[in-house]
């Protein structure tokens, strides 16, 4: 909860910007950046010296593997990066041409764009402030007002077009709340299909993201809690699936010691064996990366803890999170002071960031069929992304 305060824009930044630099010190600070201190060198080399390093080779295999063991699902395919994960999941659940896949308007473009890359529409909906993930409830009442269901597929009563999936997304890490969004699905007969490029490490009641739906998805991109320089990953319990995700990544080649022969349009996008040697020696370190955020998230919340305008998020119950992105929340009658504070703070070498602005604004996007918004249009005002690094919340700051 937060107390009223009245406090000048310019007061609060300079307030907030000491209060940062308290926790993280002194100097520039980037909103997140690799940490590499593993095996990061041997892994490379060894990838170099064996001559295979693009798509095929033995650290691809191992990542995956290593990929499975942390979440538990029982297939991982690594691919070039989140969004083409993405891509290949919504393709492989049976998205369509023409279908309308539901999206939270509070989410990173990619979200949407790999909607689109199969011809989908992607459909806004709203966001709860608790994981800041798709509203359940929501949904539920929005979908018993514009959607029938006929035949076991649920369609649009506007546009007429068939409903496909849902895509909830795991945003700064938090994992949203996924049993009341699966029963949503179940009960409107919709694919599931997690959008976990940012919680990779993140848990909630004992499951790992992306481990819930039909399929998950994984970024590793260089700003995320481990990277491969640039990947992603497909998660998924299904083997059949899985053995449909490995071929149509992998240019849909029959296999054959030296033929090129393919029974599909395929995609060439499997991850090279260099980027999975880094990976594979960054997820060696991956407990720590976690438990170094955690504490950062601690340090934070002390630090905040004392100024009444701002807070900063914490996990849902029954959520071991990665926290990501370390977020502060303005106090609603404070999100006018979003623009000063990160100037400001830009001004004094912090690299803070807002959150996206919502996909059902975004120029590609604004006509695109949207529930109303309203928490995340609230949401998006009021929240700013802190330096989050890894190495930040080690024991040496």
């Amino acid at each position: 909860m937060f107390d009223s305060m009245s406090n000048d824009g310019n007061n609060l930044a300079a307030a907030i910007v000491t209060t940062i630099r308290d926790v993280v010190g002194e100097g520039d600070k980037v909103l997140h950046e690799p940490v590499f201190r593993g095996n990061e060198w041997a892994c490379l080399k060894e990838c170099l010296d064996s001559g295979y390093v693009s798509s095929v080779g033995e650290f691809v295999s191992r990542f995956e593997e290593a990929l499975q063991d942390y979440t538990g699902a029982a297939h991982a395919i690594a691919v070039v990066n989140g969004t083409e994960a993405l891509h290949m999941a919504l393709l492989l659940a049976g998205v369509e041409p023409n279908d309308e896949v539901l999206v939270p308007a509070l989410s990173f473009i990619a979200t949407a764009n790999a909607v689109t890359y199969c011809g989908a529409v992607p459909h806004f909906v709203d966001s709860e402030g608790e994981s800041l993930g798709i509203d359940a409830e929501k949904l539920r009442d929005y979908l018993a007002s514009i959607a029938r269901q006929q035949n076991g597929i649920c369609l649009n009563r506007h546009t007429g077009r068939v409903i496909r999936a849902l895509v909830p997304m795991h945003v700064f890490g938090h994992m949203c709340d996924m049993d009341a969004l699966l029963a949503v699905a179940e009960e409107y007969g919709l694919v599931v299909v997690e959008d976990a490029a940012e919680a990779l490490g993140s848990f909630r009641d004992g499951s790992h993201a992306g481990t819930r739906g039909l399929f998950g998805i994984l970024s590793f991109n260089g700003n995320k809690i481990l990277t491969t320089g640039g990947g992603g990953a497909i998660l998924t319990n299904n083997a059949t699936l899985a053995t449909k995700a490995r071929h149509l990544t992998t240019t849909a080649k029959l296999p054959h010691p030296w033929r090129y022969r393919h029974d599909a349009v395929g995609y060439n996008c499997r991850m090279p064996n260099i980027n999975a040697a880094l990976g594979y020696a960054q997820l060696e370190q991956l407990p720590v990366f976690v438990e170094n955020k955690r504490k950062l998230f601690a340090r934070y919340h002390d630090a905040f803890s004392s100024m009444p305008d701002v807070k900063i998020l914490q996990e849902p119950a029954g959520c071991h999170s990665n926290y990501w992105l370390q977020t502060l929340m303005l106090a609603p009658d404070q999100a006018g002071q979003q623009e000063t504070l990160l100037e400001y703070a830009q001004d004094q070498g912090l690299k803070l960031r807002p959150a996206w602005e919502l996909l059902n604004h975004q120029t590609p996007y604004s006509d695109m069929p949207s529930m109303p918004t309203d928490v995340a249009e609230a949401l998006q005002q009021r929240l700013i992304n802190l330096p989050s690094g890894a190495d930040l919340g080690g024991d040496h700051v």
